[in-house]
């Protein structure tokens, strides 16, 4: 019943919604909410601008090729963890997950004999 008393859209009601799905098929977004060319320095920015440029991550331990994280390598393992003392997620990293596994629990011995801090200083 409550479909039947209520009006259909027009076609000027219409017009910004087929407007939005327009400018969503060329890849656009409204102005002022962050995306290319909005604010924020990531988009064309208007003339002159630079077009944002994300480097994929590749994992340090596939491509230097090695196989053993070794808990007694500090130096290594210190790359691998957050002045806090936590340890850095793959996401911020790169490391594929296989090497993150090893990797987490290399830093986890070596916490435990007193190799690496299990939190960072108090400031």
């Amino acid at each position: 019943m409550a479909d039947e008393t209520r009006p259909t859209p027009t076609s000027t009601e219409m017009a910004p919604v087929a407007e939005r799905a327009e400018r969503a098929d060329r890849g656009e977004r409204r102005p002022g909410r962050g995306g290319p060319g909005g604010p924020g320095g990531r988009g064309e920015g208007g003339p002159g601008g630079r077009k944002y440029f994300r480097r994929k991550k590749v994992c340090k331990f596939c491509v230097e090729k090695i196989e053993a994280i070794n808990y007694k390598d500090v130096r290594l393992l210190a790359q691998f963890v957050a002045e806090s003392g936590k340890i850095v997620p793959r996401r911020l990293t790169g490391v594929c997950t296989p090497h993150q596994r090893r990797l987490s629990s290399a830093i986890k011995q070596a916490r435990n004999i007193a190799l690496l801090p299990f939190a960072g200083r108090a400031s």
